[in-house]
């Protein structure tokens, strides 16, 4: 299989560091370059804790996909730097494969036009763990037939989005089958603002962010004398790792956009 030459943002992050391991034992990936806020003309190498790869850095991404040759980037950095890597990949060429969320609906109307007016693929994933993939499309099955839902996500206090792009993304796929309602007692109030959650389509989406926390989320959903529970845990970073891989070799062979792995695993 021929090599597919991948550069990644975010190397020294515990994603990254993750991606790095991916890159470094899959035969067919290699890494040619990373981005990273320092460490500029420095090797991957010549960084502490990092692999032994003779990766350069840069700090500019222009500069990075102006002088090397790659057919991916692999964005695991922050929602707003994210979005500005995938916009200057694009006009290079390179094929973002994109591990942060945040991107609002018009962002990604617009990302879907420049990929459809460049013929070169995108992927932008919420979740990259397969089993958190399911645990959506199982949701998404359930409230056909459970149409009072809460969800409620749990992450790593460092997290800077909420909810959650998985939260997100979960409740846009039962938006789809649902038929919007408003949920609880109409005469609810809250007496401290924000119990309730968030409100989307009348869902109700809580952001929970504690140190020790990974990555977590439960869909509930209520019936007349029942619960059901759809739960998936990311307990290690490793869990997001075949996603990632999926998405890397998917997106070198379609020009369109995708949003969600769900939409690439059969």
């Amino acid at each position: 299989m021929e090599k597919i030459r991948i550069i990644l943002a975010g190397p020294r992050g515990k994603m990254g560091m993750e991606a790095l391991k991916l890159i470094q034992d899959t035969e067919h990936f290699e890494l040619v370059a990373v981005i990273d806020r320092k460490n500029g003309g420095k090797l991957i190498s010549d960084i502490d804790g990092l692999p032994a790869l003779a990766a350069p850095i840069y700090e500019d991404p222009e500069q990075c996909f102006k002088e090397v040759s790659a057919d991916v980037l692999v964005d695991l950095t922050t929602p707003e730097i994210g979005r500005k890597h995938t916009e200057a990949a694009l006009k290079y060429g390179i094929r973002p494969v994109v591990g942060t969320t945040g991107f609002n609906e018009q962002e990604l109307k617009d990302l879907a036009k420049t990929a459809e007016e460049k013929g070169i693929g995108v992927i932008i994933a919420p979740n990259f763990a397969i089993g958190a993939v399911l645990m959506m499309k199982f949701a998404q099955m359930a409230a056909k037939y459970f149409p009072d839902v809460e969800i409620i996500e749990q992450h790593h206090d460092q997290k800077l989005d909420a909810p959650s792009g998985t939260a997100i993304k979960t409740a846009e796929l039962i938006s789809r089958v649902r038929e919007e309602k408003q949920q609880g007692h109409p005469n609810e109030k809250e007496t401290i603002k924000g119990a309730r959650g968030a409100n989307m389509n009348g869902m109700r989406i809580h952001s929970v962010r504690l140190p020790g926390l990974v990555a977590h989320q439960e869909v509930l959903f209520g019936g007349n004398g029942q619960i059901l529970t759809i739960r998936h845990d990311s307990i290690h970073r490793s869990s997001f790792m075949s996603g990632v891989k999926l998405a890397v070799e998917t997106v070198m062979n379609i020009d369109i956009l995708v949003y969600g792995l769900e939409n690439i695993i059969e």
